[in-house]
């Protein structure tokens, strides 16, 4: 069986940066699919923070018909839930913690996209004639390759996100992660931060959450990235107030957070998060495929230290298909957040990443509106 896998499509963004909601970059990956039996979605499908789940059917409805014709009645696709769609599963879950207690979480959950959430079952529709099933947290590809979207490394990442910081608050004094955790230990954690966006964004109309879904983009650029240029006085007062809290947060037992916003830090603290997350987990696997950092790799330029466990385990991640070019070079696929990155396997041999969207442009990607093109993180 050969599988394609892509993660953070983030389908019905009200930017507009969701790629693949647009038939013209869609072609590359229909064309892909052409020579595939599954397609594995790992995570953040959709964008269910900016827009509300009644209207996410809707808005992704042409891109997983498109795959669904693809794909043809025997090929499949898999939809595993993230941090921003979570909403696929939670009423799944909602539903087995009030008939029985927790630990009916492991590593691979296969359900029914009907069973899962009225949405997945839309979905699943949306998609046929392919056969769509729904996995969670994660899924075994084959015996040596597991894939998860990696959404409970915020618990342990030492970027600033508003996702690790709530994740903090939490952990230090709401639920105590143990040291050999399972998924629903990271549920615990997780799942009412969620639940708690999930209602805001319902309530759009009265609590706009969607204006604030895009803060740590605007903080990195104003630190570290073109508003450190454009307004240098700004940009080191900003600085030191971050610095100062950063100090807060780390006393107050909710970090470790990294006072680094570089491109090295950023891939740093992913990755951190990552390893820790999966050791906590005890997955072992030669291969684990996440998604959720938006930064593709290793590419040849990466150490290859870095993306390996201490145990051994080796991590690709399949990046984005979002177009932001805060994070991007000028020149078409010079970053590793550069979209349209996807991970090929097949039933034997190392996962191979492939750049659907490498040829293209930002005059082809940007949304009506744009926003500055500045340096890539490394």
């Amino acid at each position: 069986m050969r599988t394609l896998v892509i993660s953070d499509l983030h389908l019905g963004s009200t930017r507009h940066t969701d790629l693949l909601r647009r038939p013209e970059l869609r072609e590359p990956l229909l064309d892909a699919l052409a020579d595939v039996d599954r397609l594995v979605i790992l995570g953040d499908a959709l964008e269910l923070r900016e827009a509300a789940q009644r209207d996410a059917a809707e808005l992704s409805g042409p891109f997983f018909a498109d795959v669904g014709r693809a794909l043809g009645p025997d090929g499949e696709l898999v939809l595993v839930a993230g941090n921003h769609d979570h909403g696929l599963v939670a009423p799944w879950i909602d539903e087995r913690l009030q008939a029985e207690p927790t630990g009916f979480l492991g590593l691979e959950q296969c359900i029914d996209p009907e069973r899962a959430s009225p949405l997945a079952g839309r979905l699943a529709d949306a998609a046929a004639p392919a056969q769509v099933s729904v996995a969670y947290p994660g899924l075994w590809l084959r015996e040596d390759v597991y894939a998860i979207h990696g959404h409970y490394s915020d618990v342990h990442t030492t970027v600033p996100t508003f996702e690790r910081l709530a994740a903090g608050v939490m952990a230090r004094w709401a639920v105590q992660l143990p040291e050999r955790a399972t998924p629903d230990s990271y549920e615990a954690v997780l799942a009412p931060l969620y639940a708690w966006m999930h209602v805001l964004t319902e309530r759009a109309d009265l609590t706009p959450i969607s204006s604030g879904t895009g803060a740590s983009a605007r903080t990195w650029i104003a630190l570290a990235g073109d508003g450190r240029r454009s307004r240098p006085l700004r940009s080191a007062a900003l600085r030191a107030g971050y610095q100062g809290a950063v100090t807060v947060i780390n006393r107050l037992g909710l970090g470790p957070i990294d006072r680094d916003l570089s491109g090295e830090a950023l891939r740093r603290g992913g990755l951190r998060g990552m390893t820790e997350s999966l050791r906590r987990l005890s997955v072992e696997a030669p291969w684990v495929l996440v998604g959720h950092t938006h930064r593709a790799g290793p590419f040849a330029r990466d150490d290859q230290a870095d993306w390996t466990t201490a145990p051994g385990t080796r991590l690709i991640n399949s990046g984005s298909w979002v177009y932001q070019p805060h994070f991007l070079t000028e020149r078409p696929n010079g970053s590793p957040y550069w979209p349209g990155t996807a991970i090929e396997l097949d039933d034997v041999g190392p996962p191979r990443l492939v750049r659907l969207l490498g040829a293209r442009g930002h005059d082809e990607l940007k949304p009506r509106v744009t926003e500055p093109v500045v340096r890539s993180p490394a």
